[in-house]
């Protein structure tokens, strides 16, 4: 089967399959996990590519019950509906936002609600409702091992992009907050390795956006009023100038945080700190 992926035992009754869809966005390409023994979950069936989809349910054999999706971006949901009429699964999660690059043609069985429960052959997954990278992200906990299927929440080799208007910087660094209540064991992310020390993980994110966000404010103090493609070389000047247009995104977030909680201004396209 070209271009399918191997399966990778994660630890007991955790699966991983991940997607030929390699790329600067998505890493090694998108994975899948499937969860249980007799009886399976799928989370984040990732991009309707054939080889994927036939991957997907041939590793199924007959036994998924449930589609699981994190969020409604283009390499995480759109195989749902393909591996759902193969296979008879139910698909859970969020109603996508009518932006852009989401799959506006997802439409679940279930919608998810925070700390909504689903139990497939004895394992119980919960969903965790974590805003920031998408309005409509969820994160799943997998109750028996402690694994936390994270999406494009947290991924292992980049930082996550925070793009307007779905996305929120504030509410990205909230939810990140909130996961630590739920004690995982191990992040299993949507792009790269297991991470195995997940409070570090989460612990270091929220350090590395908040010195991001100071160096903002200290060059916004600098060049006030600046338009964000003044701030963009200054406050992402050790980045790489080829992924400034990326990283573009993240800074208008931050700068819409800022704005949120009073502690900046914009016209409409110059922005300044609010003086204490």
């Amino acid at each position: 089967m070209a271009g399918a992926a191997k399966a990778v035992a994660i630890a007991h009754g955790v699966t991983r399959l991940t997607a030929p869809n390699p790329g600067p966005m998505t890493g090694a390409g998108t994975n899948s996990y499937f969860v249980g023994e007799d009886r399976l979950a799928l989370i984040d069936p990732g991009p309707d590519l054939d080889a994927h989809v036939d991957a997907l349910v041939a590793h199924a054999d007959g036994r998924l019950d449930a589609i699981l999706v994190t969020h409604t971006h283009r390499d995480h949901s759109p195989a749902a509906a393909a591996v759902a009429a193969r296979t008879g699964a139910a698909v859970y999660g969020m109603l996508p936002p009518a932006t852009l690059e989401n799959d506006a043609a997802f439409a679940p069985d279930t919608v998810l609600e925070h700390e909504h429960s689903v139990t497939v052959g004895g394992h119980e997954i919960v969903a965790i409702h974590t805003p920031g990278h998408a309005s409509n992200h969820v994160c799943f906990l997998h109750k028996a091992t402690g694994i936390l299927f994270t999406g494009d929440h947290i991924m292992n080799g980049s930082t996550v992009v925070i793009a307007a208007p779905d996305g929120n910087m504030r509410a990205y660094l909230d939810s990140l907050a909130l996961l630590k209540h739920y004690a995982p064991q191990t992040i299993a992310p949507g792009h790269g390795e297991p991470l195995l020390e997940p409070e570090r993980a989460i612990d270091w994110i929220i350090a590395h956006r908040l010195e991001r966000e100071a160096k903002v404010v200290e060059k916004l103090a600098a060049l006030a009023p600046a338009t964000i493609d003044a701030l963009l070389p200054q406050v992402y000047d050790e980045v790489d100038p080829a992924l400034w247009p990326i990283a573009r995104y993240s800074l208008r977030a931050h700068l819409e945080k800022l704005l949120e909680e009073g502690r900046a201004q914009c016209t409409e396209t110059e922005w300044t700190l609010v003086a204490d």
